[in-house]
């Protein structure tokens, strides 16, 4: 999970913010500022991982702003100026969203977010946690102590050891793209594996935990390839 504040002079664009992360299950918007010295004096006390900053700000510039926090911290600038646009990627800031953004142009440079902290995390040896949305709260997942995930029809279940059951109204192709490739895998159009857990493979079944998965038709030989025969 990417915890971040949003600073802007205008709260319309705050509130397009606010928008826009609700819709992104990997962002917690922790709080929204006009006034950039009140989202300083909040930051001293609560770091977070990202900063989205509007640029033309009367009383403090976005670029001003960024110089002034001290910890390391990622940064989306926001502003309807594109001339910024140089100078805020001179501080080696994240992206740069130029007023009015659609939420497919947000999601991108959210992802270009996740992206460099699960880089900088891995290299500091964190672990990383996947956060599902369910029963109207995020649920803090660590993916080994997956066991296997079911798709049923407009929503999916995931099996955990020694913890309850999460079920979430999720695609399994939004659950594929979360968990990480080198781990896991889709071998039916209901059901994505963790290699790791697998205890047999007897003709088209896959035995994990106990319990018989079918290998699909479509899934057959990709399977093989990474699993062997």
């Amino acid at each position: 999970m990417i915890s971040a504040i949003a600073v802007d002079d205008e709260p319309p664009a705050l509130r397009i913010l606010e928008a826009f992360c609700a819709q992104t299950d990997f962002i917690q918007l922790q709080k929204t500022f006009t006034m950039p010295n009140e989202a300083l004096k909040y930051l001293r006390k609560f770091p977070v991982d990202l900063l989205f900053l509007d640029i033309h700000m009367p009383s403090l510039s976005g670029i001003d702003f960024y110089r002034s926090v001290s910890q390391d911290t990622l940064v989306i600038f926001t502003t309807a100026h594109s001339q910024y646009a140089v100078e805020g990627f001179n501080l080696k800031a994240t992206d740069y969203l130029l007023k009015p953004f659609t939420f497919d142009r947000f999601r991108q440079a959210a992802d270009h977010a996740r992206e460099k902290l699960a880089l900088t995390r891995a290299r500091q040896g964190e672990p990383a946690y996947l956060y599902i949305r369910a029963d109207y709260s995020l649920v803090k997942i660590d993916p080994a102590d997956i066991l296997l995930v079911e798709g049923l029809d407009d929503y999916l279940k995931i099996y955990l050891a020694n913890a309850k059951t999460v079920v979430a109204r999720m695609t399994m192709k939004a659950m594929a793209e979360k968990l990480p490739p080198a781990e896991f895998m889709r071998i039916h159009r209901s059901f994505i594996v963790p290699f790791a857990r697998i205890e047999s493979v007897r003709n088209k079944t896959v035995k994990i935990a106990g319990r018989d998965i079918p290998l699909g038709n479509s899934y057959e030989e990709s399977f093989f390839e990474r699993f062997g025969r």
